[in-house]
């Protein structure tokens, strides 16, 4: 459960505009005059555009299409965008990550630059004595091409970022097979890995491969929603039981080079070969497991 507070930024602090522009090309959005960012590689964008509000967090929470998260939501400018998510943008809004970039030698303070934007569904709200959780799916990736408003909360207009496609869907679908049966695998081990008793029953990993093999209707523009090949090669980004800090550090550098990749079996062989190392890791935990049970 991630509780949101986020004092660190302040909307009005964040933008140098309220109607701030991307350029032409997917280099992200800078809160700062500073132009010390990196070159991004270019993806397929859509015509198709939304305006949605905006949910930052810092680069260490990256989410990924097909994951899932559990947002406390308690200040009232969260509040109040959650509101306006539900009531009348059909249960939908964008999450993103801060990513600081430069620190201003005179005044200390630091720029950000908006990265790795996913539209993002809400599943489950459930309302506290203070705020509310709220359960929250990754759709797929979107780039933010500027700022509607700063106040209460960010909102901004978003188009879809799509994979290149130029491989055949017979090699697409041999390794989306290979992947679901690897994901399967490892499913199985972490089920037979003994686990705290407060964890959940059924294993991230597997939740993530499901929803992208049956995603429900959505409330959007089609070219929102990735093709089944994009969605499954995000599903194997998710931790899994017992991980430790290092594994988690881990998890999150693979799930940026994921939202960075543009090309659908590229990322299908990186996220198999994560898998894989996984599979091995749960079996060694096993066997420890198996060894500390007979002494």
């Amino acid at each position: 459960m991630m509780n949101v507070s986020l004092s660190f930024c302040q909307p009005s602090t964040l933008c140098t505009s309220k109607r701030q522009s991307l350029p032409s090309t997917s280099t992200p959005i800078l809160f700062s005059f500073s132009h010390s960012h990196k070159k991004r590689r270019r993806f397929v964008t859509c015509a198709s555009s939304s305006e949605l509000p905006l949910l930052p967090f810092p680069i260490d929470q990256v989410l990924v299409p097909s994951e899932t998260k559990t947002l406390h939501l308690y200040e009232a400018r969260y509040l109040a965008l959650l509101e306006e998510s539900l009531f009348k943008k059909n249960k939908f809004f964008v999450h993103f990550v801060l990513d600081p970039i430069a620190i201003n030698d005179t005044s200390g303070e630091a720029s950000f630059a908006a990265r790795y934007g996913c539209l993002v569904a809400i599943e489950k709200v459930e309302q506290l004595e203070i705020g509310a959780l709220v359960s929250i799916r990754g759709i797929g990736r979107i780039k933010i091409l500027k700022f509607q408003q700063a106040e209460p909360y960010l909102t901004g207009v978003v188009i879809p970022l799509l994979d290149n496609i130029p491989h055949s869907d017979t090699e697409l679908s041999s390794k989306v097979l290979k992947i679901k049966e690897a994901l399967r695998s490892l499913n199985s081990l972490e089920i037979k890995l003994k686990a705290p008793q407060e964890a959940l029953l059924q294993t991230l990993t597997a939740n993530s491969l499901r929803w992208s093999e049956n995603t429900p209707a959505l409330d959007c523009d089609n070219s929102f929603i990735p093709p089944l090949a994009e969605l499954v090669s995000f599903s194997a980004l998710q931790p899994v039981s017992g991980s430790s800090e290092s594994e988690l550090l881990k998890l999150q550098k693979k799930k940026l080079r994921a939202m960075d990749i543009k090309d659908t079996l590229d990322r299908l062989e990186d996220s198999i070969g994560y898998v894989q190392d996984n599979i091995s890791l749960v079996a060694a935990k096993l066997a420890i497991q198996s060894l500390d049970s007979r002494l």
